[in-house]
């Protein structure tokens, strides 16, 4: 029995992502503890080291330390390995070699990847795999061509290229660290066109999912995935963008002084990067509290399905409207696009949410031990679910309690509550019993 539970917890897809994100992080951490990774009259303690680790491999961008002055090019090449490894999956990767080198990709090798990339089926996931880099490499590479030849200039040709590199991928990721120093993200671009057009292109690249970059790139007519990916994207972009704009206008510490031009592309930028990416181009401290209200909701949001950033995802949130809609109109199905979405799929939707919504309120009640304002702590908390990596400067005071609790919230926010909880649950068997029906009294 105990040799059968064994083997089923090995061939279980969620475990196997589960395992390889908890190996890839407690190697980063073992990596970025040692001397070598630490610029000199810097020391790191093993619990700062997991964490940065942690938050580089579940690409969100909450820091203990300041990236790019704290650590050596050593600690800096370790954390970008980290964010490209955690962006896509130890399983595509490993996935990827096996074909390179011509070796048969066992089932349970397609199974874990069709989890990992939220593909609707095992069949064609080498092909997909071979897509997908081919994808990254591309967009990357290009992103990084563009910062490398915006920087050059300022920075010179070595600190440009590396600057490039860094925060293309970063950005493709949805990771949010940067190495600017200081704390300071992007905030010396908050005007500029280059900066701000390329790092929100590669967000939402990355984040929009590859099964939608396929349908782009290879088909005319959109699937019903990605027709409401697209939608709800844009919907959120725009009405993110137009809150934050008219919430932060008039306060002279974020936007107030800015000159217009500069008010849309911090507005804009807010709401893109807010979406899982952790880059901001304004103080966030400074926020007044409506804005941290749409800021909160759009990282618990997050990303789409099959991309590289968390929350409860882009579909979820937009099934769980319609099926509000359906609801208020009387409708028994929820329907879009003159399709009607399985039932299941529904179900699962608002268990994630659920889920979601209780983990950040109590990761978000422990932390609160603290004493911290509890809009602050809600931001941190949510934006560490959401693997977003905003912070409006809580994170560098939290206690190792906290910090515990922040990364695991990251680690679930990766992973997925639900992919989580079915993993360690490992039975999936359905109750053959059925109970007589009983009405219940509700709103």
């Amino acid at each position: 029995m105990e040799r059968l539970s064994l083997l089923k917890l090995r061939h279980n897809p969620s475990i196997v992502i589960i395992v390889s994100f908890a190996l890839i992080i407690l190697t980063g951490a073992l990596l970025l503890w040692l001397p070598f990774s630490t610029a000199s009259g810097q020391t790191t303690s093993f619990i700062d080291a997991y964490f940065t680790a942690n938050s580089a491999t579940c690409v969100t961008g909450l820091v203990v330390v300041d990236t790019g002055s704290h650590y050596t090019f050593w600690g800096k090449l370790i954390i970008l390995g980290l964010i490209q490894l955690g962006g896509l999956g130890y399983m595509t990767f490993s996935t990827l070699i096996v074909i390179l080198l011509r070796q048969k990709v066992f089932i349970s090798q397609r199974l874990a990847v069709r989890e990992a990339l939220n593909l609707f089926s095992s069949q064609g996931a080498v092909r997909f795999i071979l897509y997908v880099f081919s994808i990254v490499i591309s967009v990357e590479s290009l992103g990084a061509a563009v910062l490398f030849f915006r920087w050059w200039p300022e920075m010179g040709p070595g600190a440009a290229f590396k600057s490039g590199v860094f925060h293309s991928v970063s950005a493709f990721c949805n990771a949010g660290f940067d190495i600017m120093g200081g704390f300071r993200s992007m905030t010396a671009y908050v005007g500029d066109p280059v900066v701000n057009l390329t790092i929100m292109s590669l967000i939402i690249i990355g984040g929009i999912g590859f099964m939608v970059l396929a349908d782009i790139i290879e088909r005319r007519k959109f699937s019903l995935h990605s027709k409401l990916v697209i939608i709800t994207t844009l919907f959120l972009i725009f009405g993110g963008a137009g809150l934050f704009f008219l919430f932060e206008h008039l306060n002279p510490h974020t936007l107030g002084n800015l000159p217009l031009a500069d008010q849309v592309w911090a507005s804009f930028f807010q709401s893109v990067t807010a979406r899982t990416a952790g880059f901001n181009t304004i103080d966030l401290s400074r926020l007044a509290g409506p804005a941290i209200f749409v800021l909160i909701s759009l990282m618990f949001i997050g990303a789409s399905p099959g991309g590289t950033g968390g929350g409860i995802k882009t579909t979820t949130f937009a099934l769980l409207l319609l099926t509000m809609r359906s609801a208020i109109l009387g409708r028994y199905h929820t329907e879009v696009f003159g399709r009607r979405i399985n039932y299941e799929t529904v179900r699962k939707a608002l268990t994630i949410a659920l889920l979601a919504f209780f983990l950040v309120i109590f990761s978000s009640a422990i932390v609160s031990y603290q004493g911290f304002e509890f809009s602050k702590i809600l931001f941190e908390v949510t934006s560490a679910f959401g693997t977003v990596g905003l912070s409006m400067g809580l994170t560098t005071k939290l206690s190792n309690l906290s910090k515990i609790v922040v990364a695991l919230t990251m680690f679930i926010g990766r992973v997925g509550p639900l992919t989580l909880f079915v993993g360690l649950t490992l039975s999936k068997y359905e109750k053959k019993t059925t109970f007589p029906k009983e009405d219940l009294s509700i709103g």
